[in-house]
């Protein structure tokens, strides 16, 4: 086992496209873990192995890799950066001691990076960051370390200044010890025309390293520098409490100042015995402080799950305290179920190396532990339970089907396996109109999931619009009769009911009342005629949908003391809705629902117009100075696909919450061509 204080977990997150996974690449190469670097077009990179991933050529699900530099052992998590996979990003974070964030270099901060730094700070995870691409033509350090400090202020503190010759990068200044570094790690004196720029950067970084510590600060006071060991001594304690965030540079693709960042990981982020205590709670709810203590009973976090369905699942796992051994127990803190550990495996991509134990801080995977999934907290003795990963919201819906007849069981058993995988979607019934909703991030997601419907589980499906849970209403009082008479030689049938129809049902859906004087309908067959209505709301005159706020009083009717049959009232209380539903001015109801929209300040006024073109309401808004929460209510029917226009409008920075808030008469116009629809599909 590698010892706690000798181990970095580090989750690479990003922007899309801007070289994550090959600077996981790299890294590896770095450590020895392979021999020959990958490339994301080629297919053939570790972190990239899914079919899918291959043939987009972007990462779809985090994936873990392993390896050794200085005597350290690296945990390399590489993370998604396209939004719709922002749950992979949650689970590696919750893994994580640190993040390297790594951004292109084209002198402005990419919406990813602008989260991915937002994220670090409000989850205080440790963080780097890495500009790639110093050696692209046009590409610039210095602009786009201005852009991130223009958003993010002085925490924004670069380790380097690269050595530009000729329009390329060739090597950095390391500003901490005040030496230029080439590529093969040779050092020299910092040139003449580097120096200006070299001595700015020095002066701030002892500031910023001098502010996290009195002593550091004391001397810097008094003496006016620090060495390059101090300065790292105290970045490192900015880093931990979020008050230094600090910026590095290279070329992954050409394995250019990786090393460089290595080095900094191992100095300045923090391993498993420096971090902050993870928090749970124990059976009676008390809070819990967990820290890497070897010898403490085990406890272990599942953080990712990967289905493959010949090979079975495998299950991604932090041991937040103790160690774990093969052969033990452990119970699992959501059911008390228990788990005897058969196998054990440290990941590395698409292969695991096994192994006999997995110490404290570090990360291993479990293989075919069935009753375990994502999020789940594993112990040795007394239970405690981790909080949940937060995921993020999902409200893309569209509706799913079996694109072959007999198909339904295998697409819902695949999309049950693949749940285990991505806990960020989740499928259900709209028990009104019957449609298996699909629901996820983003259309990219969805697309990805059929597709892996196919290719794991041989079944394809299909998505349409998912249809609107209409209702319908009347908005004035009509009496009708409804009389069933039937004779075919024997016994007949007949039943004559009158029936008021009124809005206004005692519980808001449906009220049958009793008002039958005299015995003109007799008391056995009432609860006939209540059926008989019951069963009739559940499709409007105007197009079939359920009926709600109706009042139905039976006043009067007629019986034959022969004829007369439950069946014959039950057939004639369905005449008499049919023809009073029509004179009662029937109107068909949407589904209003409430959305929570979170946006930069600067994109609040066009998300408060298009909301208005979707026949939204805005009831209110609150900003923190840099986010403004958009409180609107808005017809169903118009934000159906609001989770890809919102972020087209925002360029991926707003999300949105919603929930229903109440059902309310679709405008006249709309109502007709609803109508018309509903008909065509009959």
């Amino acid at each position: 086992m590698t010892e706690t204080d000798k181990i970095r977990n580090v989750a690479i997150i990003g922007h899309s496209g801007e070289g994550k996974t090959t600077l996981a690449e790299a890294m590896l190469l770095c450590g020895g873990a392979i021999d020959r670097q990958g490339r994301t077009d080629d297919g053939n990179t570790v972190c990239d192995f899914d079919p899918e991933e291959i043939a987009r050529k972007i990462s779809i699900s985090l994936a873990a890799a392993r390896c050794e530099y200085r005597g350290v052992t690296f945990n390399i998590i590489d993370v998604p950066g396209f939004f719709d996979f922002e749950g992979e990003q949650a689970q590696a974070l919750a893994a994580a001691d640190g993040a390297v964030i790594v951004t292109g270099a084209g002198g402005t901060l990419p919406v990813g990076t602008e989260k991915a730094i937002a994220t670090c700070i409000a989850r205080k995870i440790p963080a780097i960051i890495f500009i790639n691409g110093i050696d692209k033509e046009n590409a610039s350090f210095i602009k786009t370390v201005a852009a991130i400090k223009e958003k993010f202020g002085n925490k924004i503190a670069p380790m380097i200044i690269p050595n530009i010759v000729n329009e390329k990068m060739v090597g950095y200044v390391k500003v901490a010890y005040g030496v230029l570094r080439d590529w093969q790690r040779n050092e020299s004196p910092v040139p003449d025309e580097l120096m200006g720029a070299y001595e700015e950067a020095h002066q701030a970084l002892m500031e910023a390293a001098a502010e996290n510590d009195e002593v550091l600060l004391d001397k810097f006071f008094s003496e006016g520098s620090l060495t390059g060991e101090e300065i790292e001594r105290g970045l490192k304690l900015g880093i931990a409490n979020l008050s230094t965030i600090t910026v590095l540079g290279g070329s992954a693709t050409k394995n250019a100042g990786v090393y460089n960042l290595m080095d900094k990981i191992i100095s300045t982020l923090p391993s498993p015995a420096e971090r902050k205590p993870f928090t749970a709670t124990d059976e009676n709810g008390n809070a819990v402080s967990l820290t890497a203590d070897e010898n403490a009973p085990a406890v272990v976090r599942i953080f990712k799950t990967v289905v493959d369905p010949f090979v079975g699942k495998m299950n991604y796992f932090r041991v937040v305290s103790g160690k774990v051994v093969t052969g033990m127990t452990l119970v699992n803190a959501k059911d008390g179920s228990q788990e005897k550990i058969g196998a054990l495996y440290f990941p590395k991509g698409k292969k695991q190396t096994p192994t006999e134990a997995v110490g404290a801080g570090d990360i291993g995977a479990f293989a075919k532990l069935n009753a375990v999934g994502t999020g789940d907290t594993l112990c040795e003795g007394k239970p405690v339970a981790l909080p949940p990963i937060e995921m993020p919201a999902a409200e893309y819906a569209m509706a799913v089907s079996a694109a072959k007849k007999g198909d339904e069981d295998k697409v819902f058993s695949g999309l049950r396996r693949l749940q285990e995988e991505d806990v960020s979607f989740r499928v259900e019934k709209n028990v009104e109109t019957g449609d298996m909703l699909l629901i996820g991030v983003g259309d990219t997601q969805l697309a990805v999931l059929l597709k892996k419907l196919r290719t794991k589980f041989g079944c394809d499906a299909v998505l349409t619009e998912p249809r609107i849970a209409y209702r319908e209403t009347i908005r004035k009082t009509a009496e009708a009769e409804g009389k069933h008479k039937k004779q075919s030689g024997g016994a007949g049938q007949f039943g004559d009911c009158f029936v008021r129809f009124e809005p206004g049902a005692a519980d808001g859906v449906y009220e049958f009342v009793d008002a039958v004087v005299g015995g003109a309908v007799p008391k056995q067959f009432i609860p006939a005629v209540d059926k008989g209505l019951r069963e009739a709301v559940k499709e409007g005159v105007l197009a079939g949908y359920p009926v709600v706020n109706l009042k139905c009083t039976l006043f009067d009717g007629k019986y034959h003391p022969v004829d007369s049959k439950e069946i014959a009232f039950v057939t004639a209380a369905k005449l008499a809705y049919a023809e009073g539903m029509k004179k009662a001015s029937p109107c068909i109801l949407e589904p209003i629902m409430h959305l929570e929209i979170t946006v930069p300040d600067s994109f609040m006024g066009d998300v408060m117009g298009d909301m208005n073109k979707r026949r939204g309401r805005i009831l209110g808004t609150t900003s923190d100075g840099e986010k403004t929460v958009v409180t609107a209510e808005a017809p169903q029917a118009e934000i159906l696909k609001y989770a890809t226009d919102l972020r087209s409008m925002t360029q991926g920075r707003g999300s949105y919450t919603t929930s229903l808030e109440r059902y309310e008469e679709v405008p006249p116009q709309i109502q007709d061509k609803i109508v018309a629809e509903r008909k065509k599909e009959a």
